[in-house]
């Protein structure tokens, strides 16, 4: 059965409150919204003043983990100061949800590289999810969605490593792993695919995606060092299946005139990036079958 994936072309805080309401969901319990806060000296990624109305709508806390590699959201206390000075703070409830040990394992069923996700212990503290993302390139990935939220954004960053080491992390040998020594590049994305899978898992079903196709650089929110964005602003996405919905986007990107579409689209295939959607459906995250309902 093909999913929905609600869209429309107005980018506004309010617009997100109203696609979010057009999913017919009510998240349960103590609600995580995880965020992307931008590393320090990226101009591309989402505000909290534009996710604003959208957090306080459902309540949430606003959620965020360590990064694996350096720069100021890779160690606790610089992380937490960044997100002060991002003004995450000033508006709502933050949580870095690894900021302290012991991180926790939840169970990756079916997967080929992994067999656990590795979370900050704080992960456990909510009933349900509400995923924003801002959906751009990424410099391994290819693009950054939905899926990168649940996989790469919800680890601790022993976590990230284990990812982007397709499994062979150990706490050992964990930076000699990532960055000397990495796996071949297709089984990182589908290590992906397998976190994102455990989280949806975890959450059976209370949890629910929203993207928003705005700033859109071929490099992700993480980068210091970031590419201007190249196209021009497509949309909010809303959606309950997370494979739907980052398919949309891309589908999204490859229908646009923009004549920055094929700059874009090369970081996309240059990286192999639809792998890690099409690995995501085969282990059941969701469907690459969606009904685009345009408002």
């Amino acid at each position: 059965m093909a999913s929905k994936v609600y869209f429309i072309k107005n980018v506004t805080a309010e617009t997100v409150v109203e696609m979010y309401d057009k999913l017919g969901i009510e998240l349960p319990g103590n609600v995580a919204v995880k965020v992307h806060s931008g590393e320090a000296g990226n101009q591309n990624y989402l505000k909290p003043e534009f996710w604003r109305p959208m957090v306080e709508h459902v309540g949430g806390t606003v959620v965020e983990c360590n990064t694996a590699y350096e720069g100021e959201r890779n160690y606790t206390d610089r992380h937490i100061k960044l997100l002060k000075k991002h003004g995450w703070n000033d508006f709502f409830n933050v949580d870095l949800m690894d900021a302290e040990g012991p991180d926790i394992e939840i169970p990756v069923k079916n997967g080929t590289h992994l067999k656990k996700d590795i979370m900050g212990k704080n992960f456990l503290k909510y009933d349900s999810m509400l995923v924003l993302s801002h959906f751009k390139g990424h410099p391994m990935g290819g693009y950054g969605g939905a899926l990168k939220q649940l996989s790469i954004g919800c680890a601790s960053c022993a976590g990230k490593v284990q990812i982007h080491s397709a499994g062979n992390y150990t706490e050992a040998n964990q930076q000699e792993i990532l960055w000397d020594n990495l796996p071949e590049h297709d089984a990182f994305l589908e290590s992906m695919a397998e976190a994102a899978s455990a989280v949806v898992d975890h959450f059976n079903g209370n949890i629910a995606y929203i993207n928003v196709m705005a700033n859109m650089s071929v490099d992700c929110d993480c980068c210091a060092v970031a590419e201007d964005p190249c196209l021009k602003d497509i949309g909010i996405l809303a959606s309950l299946d997370p494979v739907a919905i980052d398919r949309a986007c891309l589908d999204l990107v490859y229908a646009s005139k923009d004549e920055g579409r094929d700059h874009f689209l090369e970081r996309v295939t240059s990286q192999n990036g639809e792998h890690t959607v099409d690995v995501a459906a085969k282990l059941g995250v969701g469907s690459l079958e969606y009904e685009l309902i345009e408002l």
